[in-house]
C-alpha cells in the first residue's frame, strides 16, 4: 500500500477496494498488496470464482501474467472456512460474487483482519457493476486503476466489449474486451 496521510489502523481490520475496468491493473495492484503482506510475515488467504478460470484454476494472475497461487470458491461465504487464522484476505474478480460479499467483507473486517477487494466497478455498458458500488462505500480505502485506450491513448476507465452478447457476465480477455476512455466506449449493438 502507498504511504497514506495519516497512520494504518491499529487493532482493527479494515476493507480495501482496487476498481477498475480490465487490463487496468487490479489483478497486479492486489498481487504487489499481498505480496508485500507475505514479506511482512502475515498469513495471508486468496480467493477468486471458479468462473474466472482465464489463465489458471489454482492462481489469481494478472495480464502481464504475475500471479499467487489462491483457491478457487463458489460461494463467497466459503472464505469463512478456509481463513480463520489469515491475517490477510485477497478477493480477485468480486463483480463475480453475489451480494453476500458484502457482508463477508464487513465480517471479515469486523474480525480485526485487512481484506482487499478487486473488481470491476462498471459492467461493459458502463453501468455500475453490483456488488462493487456497496464495497466501494464500505472500504476504508479505495484504489481507481485506469488503463490506456487502445483507440486515442488517453486514460481508460471502460471496459469495451467486441462481441454482439448481451449477457451482461461473459469471462474473457483480449479477445473480447478492451479498454476505452470515455470518448471511444460505445454499447455494442446486441441485435
Amino acid at each position: 500500500m502507498e504511504p497514506l496521510p495519516h497512520s494504518e489502523p491499529k487493532e482493527t481490520g479494515w476493507i480495501e477496494v482496487i476498481a477498475g475496468c480490465m487490463f487496468s491493473g487490479k489483478t497486479e495492484e492486489l498481487i504487489r498488496r499481498l505480496r508485500r503482506a507475505q514479506i511482512a510475515k502475515q498469513t495471508v488467504k486468496i480467493f477468486k470464482p471458479k468462473i474466472d478460470n482465464r489463465y489458471s484454476t489454482t492462481a489469481i494472475v494478472s495480464h502481464s501474467d504475475q500471479f499467487l497461487p489462491s483457491i478457487l470458491i463458489n460461494d463467497i461465504n466459503e472464505v469463512f472456512e478456509q481463513s480463520f487464522s489469515a491475517h490477510v484476505i485477497g478477493i480477485d474478480e468480486a463483480q463475480f460474487f453475489s451480494n453476500d460479499i458484502i457482508d463477508v467483507c464487513n465480517k471479515l473486517a469486523n474480525q480485526g483482519k485487512r481484506v482487499i477487494v478487486a473488481g470491476l466497478d462498471q459492467d461493459y455498458k458502463g453501468v455500475p457493476f453490483e456488488p462493487m458500488p456497496h464495497l466501494l462505500a464500505i472500504a476504508e480505502y479505495i484504489t481507481k486503476t485506469l488503463a490506456i485506450c487502445v483507440v486515442c491513448g488517453n486514460p481508460a476507465d471502460k471496459t469495451q466489449r467486441k462481441t454482439k452478447s448481451s449477457e451482461r457476465v461473459i469471462v474473457g480477455a483480449s479477445d473480447i474486451y478492451e479498454a476505452r476512455c470515455r470518448k471511444c466506449h460505445y454499447i455494442p449493438d446486441e441485435s
